[in-house]
């Protein structure tokens, strides 16, 4: 599975959520203002439809995009690469940080802790 661009990423949440759209819609759902040219998403479609992530049903002129690679296998793919690059593999390793790093409270360490007894 190849790497999206931070921008590439952001229009995969929206159709994600939205599953079938058009650019027009896509655009409509990204967040803050001004929005980006409609080119400029309808490249960015065309390039994850290139590396594989979208389909698209054509109308005429007119595609309708949607995914081709769910938003679990995505993250499974991300987060297995974050966990080999950043943690070496180290489930101890991702766990310390969690519970240094991330201010984890008192019932959510007692819920991983439940997670981890059931295994």
């Amino acid at each position: 599975m190849e790497e999206l661009t931070k921008t590439e990423e952001r229009i995969m949440q929206v159709l994600w959520n939205l599953g079938p759209a058009f650019v027009k819609d896509i655009i409509d759902k990204l967040p803050g203002e001004p929005k980006p040219p409609y080119n400029t998403i309808s490249s960015v479609v065309r390039l994850l439809e290139k590396k594989g992530y979208v389909g698209f049903k054509a109308y005429g002129k007119t595609y309708e995009y949607f995914p081709l690679i769910t938003k679990t296998a995505y993250r499974k793919h991300t987060f297995g690469k974050l966990f080999k690059d950043y943690f070496d593999g180290s489930a101890e390793s991702l766990l310390s940080f969690m519970v240094k790093e991330e201010n984890l409270s008192n019932d959510e360490i007692s819920n991983i802790k439940q997670l981890i007894n059931k295994q």
